[in-house]
């Protein structure tokens, strides 16, 4: 269950801190599938395969790549790959000068080619962008510097593509140096296929926001979308509640929606956003909604929202914190072709873990939430920090951050990859 002793960063640390419109509340109840079955496809062992994985991209004949934070020869995180017979191979282990820790799902490019983001590391050690083939040839693309462009930490958070081949992200901090607590208060860019690095917007830390986090989407006309944990209207809490934001291709932010933590409202989205194909955008709130408080914060443990293209927000689930009803953290959601919703949490669930073992949860289009699967810790896995993927018959994928090989991390486990069989 939820508690205040729970926070972001369980086994590996981000520098992702945690320091209202009236909505249209729709009806949940909470209950429990046993029609899945959980196969662990894979235990990692520290060295050399990685520990502590990051969330997995899947190529077409159905292999999945991902990378780790921990673990490998230089203890800076792995590339991996894992194939359909179960075979795991360490595609890269990457070392202090070319990118270390990578925190951030990767996107698979032409030739199955990884790419992704590193928290240290580059030649600043302050974060960079790599390129990993399927060789195992690694090149960093860009390394965040210790100022200009993205400050002096940047904390770069996932990445996607267009239709031109240029990768489109955000840092979590940097941008302006001096605001934000010193440490910038974040920014968007774009990197061209030349490597070159172009910002397309750096946040205030006023009514636009600060600390945007996790994944940004995408749409045709070349729009970003994106929502930051803090900023926005700053009577929630001491640094405001969070936005959701538009940046458009000349630059201009434009706030879709600023968080109040009151009335049913979410606060502090650190998830991210996934946008549908009407253009409706979701995510995750840490804090709000209409359950009991059950974080450091006031109101709240959390919310699953959705905002329309007319900028109209629904919150679809307020989490409980009983149960297995606990809030995601940076998780990001997936969608089904049926408009069902999916997503991770890393606590609640099965109480074999100190703040329970975390669970996979669904909402259907009314905001009913199913709670697919209570990880026990141990080998079967706990902790599924990062979100999940679907495969054409509707199989999940995922990882957990702890349990598996217990011989790892002084019985703790480095980690797992799993998928629920429906």
């Amino acid at each position: 269950m939820c508690s205040n002793d729970f926070r972001p960063g369980l086994p590996h640390a981000t520098f992702k801190f945690l320091l209202a419109l009236a909505v249209s509340i729709l009806p949940s109840a909470v209950a429990i599938s046993q029609a899945q079955t959980l196969t662990v496809l894979y235990s990692f062992k520290g060295s050399p395969d990685g520990s502590t994985p990051t969330g997995l991209v899947r190529d077409r004949a159905g292999n999945l790549y991902g990378v780790t934070y921990g673990g490998g020869v230089s203890f800076g995180g792995t590339a991996f790959k894992l194939s359909l017979s179960g075979k795991e191979s360490v595609l890269y282990s990457f070392l202090a000068g070319y990118g270390a820790s990578p925190d951030s799902e990767p996107t698979l490019g032409e030739k199955n080619a990884l790419y992704g983001t590193t928290m240290y590391g580059g030649a600043y050690d302050t974060g960079a962008i790599f390129k990993i083939t399927k060789k195992g040839d690694e090149t960093v693309l860009y390394s965040f510097p210790g100022e200009g462009c993205c400050g002096n930490t940047a904390n770069p958070n996932a990445m996607i593509w267009d239709e031109q081949g240029n990768l489109y992200g955000s840092t979590t901090m940097g941008g302006l140096a001096g605001g934000c607590f010193g440490a910038g208060c974040g920014s968007v860019f774009k990197l061209d296929p030349t490597g070159k690095v172009t910002v397309l917007y750096n946040f205030t830390g006023g009514k636009d926001g600060f600390y945007p986090s996790g994944a940004i989407a995408r749409d045709s006309a070349g729009n970003l979308y994106g929502a930051t944990a803090y900023g926005g209207d700053f009577s929630c809490f001491p640094d405001g509640c969070g936005v959701v934001f538009k940046v458009d291709t000349a630059g201009k932010e434009t706030v879709l929606h600023t968080f109040t933590g009151t009335g049913g409202d979410g606060a502090q989205p650190w998830s991210g956003l996934v946008r549908d194909k009407e253009g409706a955008l979701y995510g995750t709130t840490l804090d709000g909604g209409t359950g009991p408080a059950c974080t450091s914060m006031e109101n709240g443990c959390g919310t699953v929202f959705k905002i329309s293209r007319t900028r109209k927000e629904t919150i679809l689930h307020s989490f409980t914190g009983t149960g297995a009803d606990d809030p995601p953290i940076y998780a990001t959601l997936v969608l089904d072709t049926e408009g069902n919703i999916y997503g991770t949490t890393p606590g609640g669930g099965s109480q074999n873990c100190n703040s329970g073992c975390g669970a996979v949860f669904m909402l259907d289009p009314t905001g009913k939430d199913t709670i697919f699967y209570e990880f026990t810790g141990g080998t079967n896995g706990f902790a599924p920090e990062t979100g999940v993927i679907l495969d054409a018959e509707g199989n999940i994928y995922g990882t957990t951050a702890g349990g598996g090989d217990l011989e790892c991390d002084g019985g703790n486990g480095c980690g797992t990859i799993f998928k629920l069989t429906r």
